[in-house]
């Protein structure tokens, strides 16, 4: 079964100043939830069960979404106090099934195939980080990768700069992956498990140059407005 985990309980401080009453993922963008493009997204790609990571205010999420969308079923795994982005990636995959999951940002569109993605899971079973090409790797950091495609760690914010890849914030994981995490309930996911994992086992990198944006500060929800309008 190909299934997702959407991480959709974040506060969206950034974007307080423009979107105060809603959760971030809930922000309109050419007057639908942005939750809807994404799992828009995910139905057109197949996924046939996708579990929705919710928090702060998850009843305006549930409420709106119930227990489908588009005839794909959604479970949720309600956070009553923030787990960071590990701990709500491990209790979200409790309602998995066993196998692979894709695990992706609730305030991110990439617009990613994932027909690409699936093929690489299937023939090297690996983890797998898809990487978006940008021009100014700065905001976000960058991705080191070698030449068989394996990642080999990340350049802080700070750090980096120029073009290269950075992570787009979707990931295609083994379910058990969850036996190595941090043993405790709050932890980042990105700074507190990944950036160490990479150097104890293989993960690989997809790079892609599809539409990718990130709406959590008002310059690009604004931006988003116009670059995600044309999505049904």
């Amino acid at each position: 079964m190909k299934q997702a985990i959407v991480l959709a309980g974040g506060f969206g401080t950034r974007l307080r100043s423009v979107v105060s009453d809603v959760p971030k993922p809930m922000a309109r963008i050419a007057g639908r939830p942005f939750l809807e493009l994404l799992l828009s997204h995910l139905v057109g790609n197949g996924f046939q069960r996708i579990v929705l990571s919710v928090g702060y205010l998850s009843g305006t999420i549930v409420a709106h979404f119930g227990d489908a969308f588009r005839g794909v079923p959604l479970a949720y795994a309600i956070e009553n106090e923030p787990l960071g982005t590990g701990g709500a990636i491990r209790e979200a995959m409790a309602h998995c099934d066993d196998g692979h999951v894709y695990v992706l940002n609730g305030d991110t569109y990439l617009a990613v195939e994932t027909a690409e993605t699936d093929a690489l899971w299937a023939r090297r079973g690996l983890p797998v980080i898809v990487a978006r090409e940008v021009e100014d790797t700065a905001r976000y950091g960058k991705l080191e990768v070698d030449n068989q495609g394996r990642i080999t760690g990340f350049l802080e914010k700070d750090a980096s700069g120029g073009p290269g890849l950075i992570n787009a914030g979707c990931y295609v994981l083994p379910t058990d992956i969850v036996r190595e995490f941090p043993d405790r309930e709050r932890f980042s996911f990105e700074t507190e498990y990944l950036r160490d994992a990479v150097s104890r086992r293989e993960f690989l990198a997809l790079p892609t140059n599809t539409d990718f944006i990130d709406i959590g500060t008002p310059e690009d929800y604004a931006r988003a407005q116009t670059l995600l309008s044309a999505i049904r």
